[in-house]
């Protein structure tokens, strides 16, 4: 077994002879002492190469820093990333709203009326959020959400620099973009400088946006009833135009310097 409880605990100690009688209490009470916790697991990731990790990711956290300060510069950091297989569930029955002492009641059967994708960018400065519902998650749909939604946002802005802070996932094509990016600045004229921040390989936790999206599953998506893909997509266009009525920045503490003596890499 990967996971055991108290009553299998017991069983084992004593098929092993370790014990010839013992309670669930007295394990127990063993495992308090001790700060044990058998049943329970954390995911953990290793930093396979600690100084390259670090390297990219220095530029995003001083970003984070200073994103305030930069934007009242005309430099505009936007964390961009995509919320994948959102599914719209139909359930078979509506929720049965709150009683007194009662939660909300949820119909465990549903239909599934297909899923969306949701490409969304958050300012760092100020915590606004932009967002495109897509069928496909594919290159062209990402570049269609930076033209249409992100690009004119960063020129009603009158910035003259857009920061993109991205992971390194196939959507964004990380040997396509920049080029791309380039290419769009020149053929449209615009005064604009696009740079990208890519993120450290599997470190998504790492890009604000990531929060923003449990907040989004959280609030609107659990428990999850739509009843077609084109009710889903209005309510998260929704959620996002009432979360900018008082959009708030995320309150980020992880530093550089916090960072480097994580990784052991303090001068």
């Amino acid at each position: 077994m990967s996971r055991w409880s108290l009553a299998e605990i017991v069983k084992r100690l004593c098929a092993l002879q370790i014990a010839p009688a013992i309670s669930t209490s007295t394990v127990w009470r063993w495992l308090q002492a001790d700060k044990l916790k058998p049943w329970r697991f954390h995911n953990w990731q290793h930093i396979l190469d600690p100084q390259k990790f670090l390297e990219r990711a220095r530029p995003v956290l001083e970003v984070y820093e200073k994103a305030e300060e930069l934007l009242r510069n005309g430099i505009w950091a936007v964390c961009v990333d995509e919320k994948t297989s959102i599914q719209a569930r139909q359930l078979e029955q509506e929720p049965v709203p709150a009683k007194p002492e009662q939660p909300v009641h949820v119909a465990p059967r549903y239909k599934r009326q297909g899923a969306l994708q949701l490409f969304a960018g958050l300012s760092v400065a100020d915590g606004y959020k932009y967002g495109q519902t897509s069928e496909r998650k594919r290159f062209i749909d990402f570049q269609s959400f930076l033209l249409q939604v992100i690009f004119p946002e960063a020129l009603r802005r009158k910035v003259h620099t857009l920061i993109l802070i991205l992971d390194n996932g196939s959507t964004h094509a990380p040997k396509q973009l920049e080029n791309w990016l380039q290419e769009q600045v020149r053929l449209n004229n615009w005064p604009l400088t696009i740079k990208v921040l890519w993120l450290p390989t599997n470190a998504s936790w790492l890009n604000q946006i990531e929060i923003w999206f449990s907040v989004l599953q959280r609030k609107l998506l659990t428990p999850n009833h739509f009843n077609s893909l084109t009710e889903l997509a209005q309510s998260i266009m929704e959620f996002i135009r009432c979360e900018n009525l008082s959009p708030k920045p995320i309150q980020w503490s992880y530093t550089v310097q916090k960072l480097e003596t994580k990784l052991g890499t303090v001068l």
